[in-house]
């Protein structure tokens, strides 16, 4: 006996299908089969392995299909709700952890929709971007702290080590492995074109992609995949990754039906054996161990190099966010609880962490209360959803944004949440051959382009419309942010004033 019903239907209008079978062909989770009787040919449909990727939707030449939610319910309990019923029932069935892909999807407050912009008007005038210059670039790493002169009187020059950005817009860390080559060489051409950086994830980076490298940033996890001194020495930027906003506090575990040969020479493990990076670092359990390595990748790649620390937004958050930026790493990432990832504990992505907004914004605070603000960069995510997120991002003290979701979303995402199977109908968290041809790098970056190119436009925008001219002016400026429908403590963790006053 199933208990599991399944929970997307299939709709197929008989009159428009002409037995094609495109859908058959294009759907990994095998959900359209043709049937051949006596009485003619028909199409039929397993719907329980169907994910609503959409797929067969949109290649189908008569638009004979549609996928619908299933209506079938269980008695109305507002405490045992339909999720936790079916995920009970799955649990008894395997005895096994839960795994999701992609974001929380649970209905926690998001505080970019309940924040608003101001607006120039009479005493601050608005600025017209189309006809005055509004600067979008942005130098991450450590600043400046006044003029240092030498004995003579000369002006010492202090060049830190940075990453020189067209627009405050970076592709995040999403591993060879978790999605496929073709997506990673998407994102790396779309970075070199924008004048951005793509970031490799844990997953080392492939021999192919060594080109892209001024337009890279390396990622060291705790498994250290792939990770060698020419490794280090192509990209641009040194990521440290702590821990992610899907899964704080947990490692990473890449499956070994993923491990092909491919993906095996990069991360440079067994194909076919699971690639598990453990929760901490082998070498790390202090901020003084995180200094130490720190310092190593300095020392490694001759100080030519930022070093950045990702870590998850945590309770905790700016306390920790002092002591990296004590550390001597030179970017700071934050991954808000509403990141995406390709597999997790579901329980941990549903209920561990905290939104990056209240995060930013603490940490922020906390950096510049102790004087220490501009020894570091912010970089943030978890979740930008449009060019309105970043403006209010940036004001509410972050630098620069990590995008990777909508980054895929734009590559063709349906965000059917199924990455963890490896069975992507798109071509994008996938490392099936017959999948990964159906994502065109040519036409992917393509896209990748036009979003940020679109966004840093609106950008643009939105500054002119708040009387500012350039990034600089607008991070941290929260005086142009305005809360509604929040409560007190939240507008004081935010910064930031109710509307109206």
């Amino acid at each position: 006996m199933n208990y599991q019903y399944a929970e997307f239907e299939v709709v197929r209008n008989d009159d428009r299908c002409i037995r094609c079978r495109v859908c058959e062909r294009q759907c990994a989770n095998e959900v359209h089969k043709l049937v051949e009787t006596k009485k003619g040919n028909f199409m039929i449909s397993d719907e329980t392995k169907c994910v609503d990727c959409h797929r067969c939707v949109s290649l189908c030449p008569t638009r004979a299909l549609k996928i619908v939610k299933s209506d079938l319910t269980f008695r109305k309990n507002d405490n045992w709700h339909e999720s936790n019923i079916k995920e009970i029932y799955k649990q008894a069935e395997t005895g096994g952890v839960l795994l999701s892909s992609m974001g929380n999807p649970e209905n926690f407050p998001v505080y970019f929709d309940k924040i608003l912009i101001n607006a120039s008007q009479v005493t601050n005038p608005s600025i017209d971007p189309l006809r005055e210059p509004m600067e979008t670039k942005v130098s991450l790493g450590k600043r400046n702290h006044g003029i240092k002169r030498d004995k003579d009187g000369k002006i010492v020059p202090q060049k830190y080590p940075s990453l020189e950005l067209n627009l405050p817009i970076m592709f995040s860390a999403m591993s060879y492995g978790s999605i496929s080559y073709n997506a990673h060489e998407s994102l790396a051409r779309a970075a070199r074109e924008l004048g951005t950086y793509y970031n490799t994830g844990e997953g080392g980076l492939h021999q192919d992609f060594y080109k892209y490298g001024k337009n890279t940033i390396v990622q060291v996890a705790s498994g250290r995949f792939g990770v060698f001194e020419d490794y280090l020495e192509t990209g641009s930027a040194i990521e440290i990754k702590m821990g992610q906003g899907a899964k704080p506090g947990i490692g990473g575990h890449l499956p070994g039906e993923k491990i092909t040969e491919d993906v095996s020479k990069t991360r440079m493990i067994p194909v076919g054996s699971d690639a598990i990076s453990p929760a901490p670092h082998h070498d790390i359990y202090s901020i003084e161990d995180l200094r130490q390595l720190v310092f190593s990748l300095k020392e490694a790649t001759n100080y030519k190099k930022p070093i950045i620390v990702k870590v998850a937004a945590v309770h905790n958050i700016s306390a920790i966010a002092s002591g990296i930026a004590r550390s001597g790493a030179d970017i700071i990432a934050i991954d808000g609880f509403r990141g995406g990832t390709g597999a997790a504990p579901t329980r941990i992505r549903d209920n561990v962490g905290i939104p990056i907004e209240l995060a930013l914004a603490s940490v922020d605070s906390r950096l510049r209360e102790e004087g220490i603000r501009d020894n570091v960069s912010l970089v943030v995510g978890g979740s930008i959803r449009s060019s309105a997120d970043i403006v209010k991002a940036i004001a509410l003290g972050a630098d620069a944004v990590y995008i990777a979701t909508s980054a895929l979303i734009a590559l063709g995402c349906h965000l059917c949440r199924t990455c963890q199977a490896g069975k992507c109908n798109w071509g994008i968290a996938t490392q099936v051959p017959e999948l990964v041809k159906r994502l065109n790098p040519d036409i992917g970056s393509k896209k990748l382009v036009n979003l940020l190119t679109a966004w840093n436009r609106e950008i643009k925008e939105l500054m002119g419309g708040m009387g500012i001219n350039s990034i600089e002016a607008l991070r941290g400026n929260r005086l142009m942010l305005r809360g509604v429908g929040l409560t007190q403590k939240e507008l004081d963790i935010l910064g930031i004033k109710h509307a109206g006053e």
